[in-house]
C-alpha cells in the first residue's frame, strides 16, 4: 500500500504541474490575438490537464511503470550528509582550478590576436 500512495501523489503532483503548463501557454497563445478572459484560460488549462491526468492514471502501463519506479527508488542507498559535503567541496575545487585554467587560456589567446592583428593586447 506505502507504494501506491507515492504512485498516486505522483500524478496529482504532474497533473497539477501540467495545468499550470497548459493555462501559462494558453494565456501566452491566446494574448497574442486578444486579451483573453482569465476564467476560459484557467478552464481550458485545468480541463484539458484534467483529462491528460485521468488519461494517464487510468492506463495500466503507466501505472506499472510508476509502481516499479518507486519500487526501484526503495533500494536506492542515498549520501550521508558527509558524503554530499566531500563531493561538494570536489565540485568546488574543480570548478575554480577550471575558471583559473580558462582565464590563462583567455588570457594567452588575446595576447596572441592582438599580435596578430598589430595591437597590444
Amino acid at each position: 500500500m506505502g507504494e501506491r500512495k507515492y504512485v498516486q501523489i505522483l500524478f496529482i503532483v504532474g497533473g497539477m504541474v501540467l495545468a499550470y503548463v497548459l493555462v501559462m501557454t494558453t494565456d501566452w497563445v491566446w494574448g497574442y490575438f486578444q486579451k483573453p478572459p482569465q476564467l476560459s484560460v484557467n478552464a481550458i488549462g485545468i480541463g484539458l490537464a484534467s483529462l491528460v491526468t485521468l488519461l494517464v492514471w487510468r492506463h495500466d502501463a503507466t501505472q506499472l511503470s510508476a509502481s516499479e519506479t518507486v519500487a526501484e527508488l526503495r533500494k536506492v542507498t542515498w549520501p550521508t550528509r558527509k558524503e554530499t559535503s566531500q563531493a561538494t567541496i570536489v565540485v568546488i575545487i574543480t570548478v575554480i582550478i577550471a575558471a583559473a585554467f580558462l582565464q590563462i587560456f583567455d588570457a594567452f589567446w588575446a595576447r596572441v590576436t592582438g599580435y596578430i592583428l598589430g595591437g597590444a593586447a
